[in-house]
């Protein structure tokens, strides 16, 4: 949510940053709602100081006996009434106009985004590790021999549809094993701290992160209200709603493990083939709330801290700065990171990170105190994924295969499955 008093002082530049996100200017009409809005309360305000100057001289004419001042000031007060309740009306429908039109606003980016209309533009800042060089035509991870029995996508169909998976044997051991190792880095190495959190919530923490009320279309809703989580950037972000958080508890970085839930509207056609892009997955998800001041380096840390977790398992990977065209409805800033996929010949994304300001604080009303008496001030939130589990499952099983079909696991991942080295041919965990 954008902050109403800085579109007062500068609506040129508020539109202009709307133009770097290809948004129509809107300034003019926002401030057009809120000066009705103003107007309205203000009309009411006095209107209501009448009513009540008039109901106290009600008093004191029929006090003295003047039935005739008596009764027109009793039909004042009661015309009164009915103006001030006309005005108030009128102020809240301008005032919940008002709110509707800046919840469909996009977050403004930052200066050092690099503007473009689509991820054309989005700029390389970082890539770490060589692709490997193969000996033979390498597979995409559904083809390779030691995973293909472990995904049973026909199972999946006939219980669930299309995009959707059967993990069974070394795959789900393989899957399961990669979640704990990044939960255990995240807690152990990174300082964050691990949370547990449902996956059903109520329409006021989708509105908070900005998945409401314009991407609904994009998750799933129960028949009785609740959301299903895009991802647990909704429910880790939403523990500071509605609360004042003292400075020195800042920052809260905190991590969490869950199912993850999308629709995928408007991807038909895209990414069919495996598991690259589901409805049902799972995520170990980073969110940060912080003091305005240290956001940006928590964006600098959050992504160091996916990253990381590429490094330790030897996957080649780029980061990048997603440009204004292409950054999500919520963000200031995206770093992208995207993992080699030997199978597809290309980089694709695996982790993203982003610094919402106090966007999303300020949707969900969070904030803190430097002090017992301070005016609280909006925190700012970051949010990243630390990484999204299927798709790193087919980064380490596209990067490890070999030509006889067996694949080979990271040394960081040994611990997690019996000391087991590699997955044969026959999909079975072997040392």
């Amino acid at each position: 949510m954008h902050d109403i008093r800085l579109i007062r002082e500068a609506p040129e530049a508020f539109d202009a940053h709307l133009a770097r996100r290809g948004v129509a200017p809107a300034a003019a009409s926002i401030l057009a709602l809120d000066e009705t809005r103003r107007a309205r309360i203000h009309a009411a305000e006095q209107a209501l100081a009448e009513r009540n100057a008039a109901s106290k001289a009600i008093g004191a004419a029929k006090a003295r006996g003047d039935q005739a001042e008596f009764e027109r000031l009793r039909a004042r007060v009661s015309e009164m009434k009915e103006t001030i309740g006309q005005l108030e009306t009128e102020a809240d429908h301008a005032d919940r106009a008002l709110a509707d039109l800046l919840a469909g606003l996009p977050n403004l980016p930052l200066e050092d985004v690099p503007d473009g209309p689509d991820e054309s533009a989005n700029v390389e800042i970082r890539r770490w590790g060589n692709p490997r060089e193969f000996g033979f035509q390498p597979r995409e991870h559904y083809q390779i021999p030691a995973a293909a029995a472990g995904f049973d996508f026909e199972a999946a169909a006939r219980l669930s549809g299309a995009r959707f998976v059967v993990l069974r044997g070394a795959m789900v051991r393989l899957h399961r094993a990669l979640a704990q190792f990044m939960l255990d880095t995240h807690v152990d190495e990174n300082g964050l701290a691990e949370t547990w959190t449902p996956v059903l919530v109520r329409d006021e923490a989708m509105f908070g992160t900005g998945q409401l009320p314009k991407f609904g279309e994009d998750s799933y809703r129960t028949t009785n209200g609740w959301w299903l989580i895009p991802t647990s950037e909704v429910t880790l972000t939403n523990l500071a709603a509605g609360r004042i958080l003292d400075a020195a508890d800042l920052p809260m970085r905190m991590t969490a493990h869950t199912q993850c839930f999308r629709s995928e509207a408007g991807s038909a056609g895209k990414d069919t083939a495996g598991m690259l892009r589901q409805h049902q997955f799972e995520k170990v998800e980073m969110v940060s709330i912080t003091r305005p001041e240290d956001s940006r380096a928590e964006l600098d840390r959050m992504t160091a801290c996916a990253q990381g977790i590429l490094e330790a398992l030897g996957l080649p990977y780029r980061t990048v700065v997603l440009a204004t065209g292409d950054m999500g409805f919520g963000a200031q800033r995206t770093h992208d990171i995207e993992v080699w996929l030997p199978g597809q010949n290309t980089y694709r994304e695996i982790s993203s990170c982003s610094t919402c300001g106090a966007f999303q604080a300020r949707r969900m009303n969070a904030r803190y105190r430097t002090e017992p008496e301070a005016k609280p001030d909006f925190v700012h939130t970051l949010n990243g994924s630390g990484l999204a589990v299927g798709r790193t499952l087919i980064a380490v099983l596209e990067n490890g295969q070999e030509a006889d079909g067996s694949v080979t696991l990271p040394e960081a991942l040994r611990r997690y499955v019996g000391d087991a080295s590699r997955i044969d041919p026959h999909g079975r965990l072997a040392g």
